[in-house]
């Protein structure tokens, strides 16, 4: 019996078994800028990324100050997405805008898939 408890042990911690309400405090939603990426690697922006950033001008340069200061929203996260995980980061530009950005880092670099203005709602047409 014991042996098989270590077996579960080794088997399950790794992934993980926290749901959203069990996280420890500085994980939950909004609360850590402790990012599971490094927040500085290239970024590679997919065609409708660049198409969401045109109609809802933002900056590439945004893009980074989200990346660098946001914080995870881990509510629209999706870590164990497949073949990437995707993580919502969240959070004020230098000119207030109210960003969040969907990244998939992949060997250290940074692909963004769609960044979104909260609060606004802007007429994009990207497929």
């Amino acid at each position: 019996m014991l042996r098989i408890v270590g077996l579960l042990l080794v088997i399950v911690l790794p992934y993980g078994c926290f749901s959203p309400d069990s996280r420890p405090e500085n994980t939950k939603s909004h609360g850590s800028t402790q990012k599971p990426f490094d927040p500085h690697g290239r970024l590679i922006f997919t065609k409708h990324a660049r198409c969401r950033m045109d109609c809802r001008h933002i900056t590439a340069n945004e893009i980074h100050e989200i990346l660098d200061a946001g914080t995870i929203n881990y509510e629209k996260s999706d870590p164990q997405g497949r073949p990437d995980p995707k993580w919502a980061v969240e959070g004020y530009t230098a000119e207030q805008q109210h960003l969040r950005i969907i990244v998939a880092p992949e060997r250290g670099e940074l692909i963004i898939v769609t960044c979104i203005e909260l609060g606004v709602e802007w007429t994009c047409n990207c497929n």
